[in-house]
């Protein structure tokens, strides 16, 4: 039990990097199997447009599947553009906050697009096909010999005979797609180490105190998950008894739009006044109704947003 118990706790302390290696290791499975079983280059002048999008409109699929299915994008967006309400679409400041959290869950989705870009350039295959259609490359292996040497360049991906020819030269496409593989590769853990450090020397509050912040976070999160169902399964237990027995319905506190507003807002970290996140700051200012619910810290430091998918503070 106690070695369940520590995996358990190892498997929950790394939830992100785990769920991370999960994503892309589905990806590289997924682009293995493209590649081998859906990818046939066509071999004719649709080789540049047929390698492209297979190697990029994929990625952009991913890239669009991660940002839907993340759920704080949503608790982001959710009624700020509504025709009943009197503030702005984007008052002032919000654009600037937003740049802050949806930065950080953009980097997130990104693991699996660019996981698929780059198993697809170590592959080659995708790199191959559009590189064989390409005007320039076709220029520089062709030179002097006219369309003819054209026409042939376009079948080589299905042209085992023909590639061995040149040999030489599609040797030389497959190590520059890997290069450029490894370069993505330098690039991504390269802006990753900045983020990283940028993000960690610019945090408002020490190492132990951001440790906790995220304790406190998560299981505020799951005491607000179990309280939320069972004040739904009471509201709804009442509202059906009420539809199938003739009387009134009994009192029933629920809380109003403009409280679950003001707990669904975003959270600006004031040092003078240490809240770890909305509804923190919401029951320690009178509900929200007290003018320190309203100000907005002079030293905005950070955005504290939960995630609703792994309950844990997002990266400062």
């Amino acid at each position: 039990m106690d070695r369940l118990h520590k995996v358990v706790k190892f498997f929950i302390h790394h939830q992100t990097i785990l769920s991370c290696s999960v994503v892309s290791l589905m990806t590289i499975a997924s682009e293995q199997i493209f590649s081998s079983v859906v990818f046939k280059c066509p071999c004719n002048s649709w080789n540049m447009v047929y390698g492209c999008a297979f190697l990029l409109v994929p990625a952009f699929i991913l890239l669009v599947l991660g940002i839907m299915v993340n759920a704080r994008i949503w608790r982001l967006c959710t009624g700020k553009c509504s025709s009943e309400k009197d503030d702005q679409c984007c008052p002032r400041g919000f654009c600037a906050c937003c740049c802050q959290v949806v930065l950080p869950m953009t980097a997130k989705a990104l693991v699996a697009p660019l996981t698929w870009i780059v198993v697809a350039l170590f592959g080659a295959n995708f790199y191959e096909c559009a590189a064989s259609g390409d005007i320039r490359i076709q220029r520089s292996f062709c030179k002097d010999n006219g369309t003819i040497c054209r026409n042939l360049l376009l079948k080589v991906p299905c042209d085992e005979k023909l590639s061995a020819k040149i040999s030489s030269e599609w040797l030389g496409l497959h190590a520059q797609s890997q290069l450029i593989g490894w370069f993505l590769i330098a690039c991504i853990m390269t802006v990753a180490l900045i983020s990283t450090c940028v993000r960690h020397c610019c945090s408002p509050v020490s190492y132990l105190q951001l440790r906790f912040w995220k304790i406190y976070s998560k299981k505020e999160q799951e005491l607000f998950e179990n309280k939320a169902k069972e004040h739904a399964n009471k509201l709804a237990e009442r509202n059906t008894n009420c539809f199938f027995e003739p009387t009134d319905p009994a009192a029933f506190h629920t809380p109003s739009n403009k409280d679950w507003q003001k707990i669904s807002a975003l959270y600006t970290f004031n040092s003078q006044e240490q809240y770890y996140i909305m509804i923190h700051k919401f029951v320690n200012t009178n509900r929200g109704n007290s003018a320190k619910f309203k100000e907005e810290g002079q030293n905005v430091a950070v955005l504290e947003f939960v995630d609703e998918d792994q309950s844990s503070v997002s990266e400062l």
